[in-house]
């Protein structure tokens, strides 16, 4: 069983903000197209039922002529998509270890703009509980499963916490680097290097440039509030755009720090580097976890780093694939 004592790269490898950038090159983008396209999975696209008239979208992966021994739901980071570069190699993982894959765009990530009125925004966490919900519903005899990275790994740790009473059957998740306490993540990012700044505000701004093209009539967001910093315009659209009144009562809404997460079901596994620039790690002292979750913190790994070698493999993308396997390997 992989712990996070065995992720040991390269001594060029073990710089942090290396890691994060690499992460989301290019080279790694192609690195998980080649692994995806390796396994001869077929894909579909599903337009899922977030309730509410809500609609998301997934990428259904299967191998044509096999018994799948599990369905596997995965979530992106904040401005990622299901075509991240972790999300198609954590798919095709998954695919080897014998599961159909889901990755879903979370609403307004990859081209799914069009697809609902409303703005995305890190509270809409009902849509994806319906979601799972919609995939349980649809494939009833796969024990489904599930994982996130980055604010995909603190969706999918509310997913399992929600799971139970929303009458969801999730077996188990996984979850690399999430998001822990909003406000601290966003101190990390205004304080740490200028590069995840501007890598994050340029990725949202031009979002909802997209959003104000299609549902003109709906967004009151000019150009000048897209020239805002990052905090100034999380302030803003959380003011104008949702009901939690105030910047920090929209942080404390998806905050899984403290306690918050103490009432899990679902047996739980989490992995976290020392050194992530973006998720102080000291913010995971005294979080409050029961039994059946497990966080292992590895020396190295950046935020959703953790590559292995110069073509771009990843440590997480294995490590997930094998925690999510133990489900599979249970007794029924």
């Amino acid at each position: 069983m992989l712990t996070a004592a065995d992720y040991q790269p390269p001594r060029w490898l073990r710089n942090p903000h290396l890691q994060s950038m690499l992460s989301s090159s290019r080279m790694r983008m192609q690195r998980g197209l080649v692994l995806l396209a390796a396994t001869g999975a077929h894909t579909d696209e599903l337009i899922l039922d977030g309730g509410e008239g809500v609609r998301l979208q997934g990428w259904h992966s299967y191998i044509q002529g096999r018994q799948p021994i599990g369905m596997a739901l995965l979530l992106h980071g904040w401005e990622g998509s299901a075509e991240s570069s972790y999300m198609r190699m954590t798919a095709a993982r998954l695919l080897e270890e014998g599961y159909d894959v889901v990755r879903l765009n979370f609403r307004d990530h990859g081209n799914t703009h069009h697809l609902n009125p409303g703005i995305f925004h890190s509270n809409r966490i009902d849509e994806v509980v319906h979601a799972a919900g919609d995939i349980a519903r649809r494939w009833p005899e796969l024990p489904l499963v599930a994982a996130g990275y980055s604010l995909g790994g603190n969706f999918v740790l509310r997913l399992a916490l929600r799971a139970p009473s929303a009458g969801v059957p999730l077996r188990r998740v996984a979850s690399v680097c999430p998001v822990l306490d909003p406000a601290i993540t966003m101190e990390s990012i205004e304080n740490g290097p200028a590069m995840y700044d501007w890598y994050f505000r340029r990725k949202w701004a031009g979002s909802l440039r997209r959003k104000r093209d299609l549902f003109p009539e709906l967004s009151d967001w000019d150009d000048r509030v897209l020239k805002l910093d990052i905090r100034a315009l999380t302030a803003w659209l959380v003011e104008h755009h949702t009901d939690f009144g105030s910047l920090q009562a929209y942080f404390d809404g998806y905050s899984i720090a403290g306690d918050r997460l103490a009432g899990l079901q679902v047996p739980a596994d989490i992995l976290m580097a020392q050194d992530d620039p973006v998720i102080p790690v000291a913010t995971f002292n005294g979080w409050r976890l029961p039994a059946h979750a497990h966080l292992e913190i590895a020396p190295w790994g950046g935020h959703c780093g953790f590559l292995e070698n110069w073509r771009g493999d990843g440590f997480s993308e294995r490590w997930v694939a094998q925690r999510l396997g133990i489900e599979a390997n249970a007794p029924a």
